[in-house]
């Protein structure tokens, strides 16, 4: 990390699992030793609701605890969020956008009107290949990691493992971490 604190601002909607690849983004970096935070900021409490999630991960404490407002990375777990809100806004000028879509870098930047680094993924179709339901918010966490190495691949997997196992089995959590993979070797 080459500043004091890491800010990744996580733009989704209530039920798509913002919150939660908040928390394994944080937890996988506090196995690594980091200080973190990781929380939900929402609106309307209702599935479909425009909902941010935040995630710091740092060398030293962490003393502040406010949305993130300037973040380096930035993801969007549901595209359509762009024609509701700006997903770009406060973005740090070497700021990084990762978006859940099929289309190109290029498409975005142009659909987005931002001219920073963009990257895309097809989370939605990954997720529904492997897992069977329309999650992305796993798959999403494969690009983050390939393309900031906040946090090593292995500790997500072993996150999701600690987290999935019990609750929904051995075969739906390899799948979620199939899709972690599978988006990690895709993102473009």
């Amino acid at each position: 990390m080459s500043k004091d604190v890491f800010e990744i601002r996580i733009h989704g909607r209530g039920g798509q699992g913002g919150k939660t690849a908040a928390q394994f983004i944080a937890e996988a970096a506090m196995k690594d030793g980091k200080q973190i935070q990781a929380f939900p900021e929402y609106g309307p409490e209702r599935t479909g609701a425009p909902v941010n999630s935040y995630v710091r991960i740092a060398d030293k404490k962490i003393r502040l605890y406010r949305p993130i407002k300037h973040p380096d990375v930035v993801l969007v777990i549901d595209s359509t969020l762009s024609e509701v809100i700006d997903v770009t806004e406060g973005i740090e000028k070497k700021g990084i956008l990762i978006v859940n879509s099929n289309k190109s870098p290029e498409e975005m930047k142009k659909e987005l009107n931002y001219n920073g680094e963009v990257h895309t993924v097809d989370a939605t179709k990954i997720a529904i290949d492997t897992v069977g339901a329309n999650r992305p918010n796993t798959p999403i966490l494969g690009a983050l990691v390939k393309i900031t190495n906040i946090v090593p691949l292995k500790a997500v997997e072993e996150r999701v493992k600690t987290r999935f196992l019990e609750k929904i089995g051995e075969e739906k959590t390899n799948a979620n971490i199939e899709a972690i993979r599978k988006a990690y070797n895709e993102v473009a």
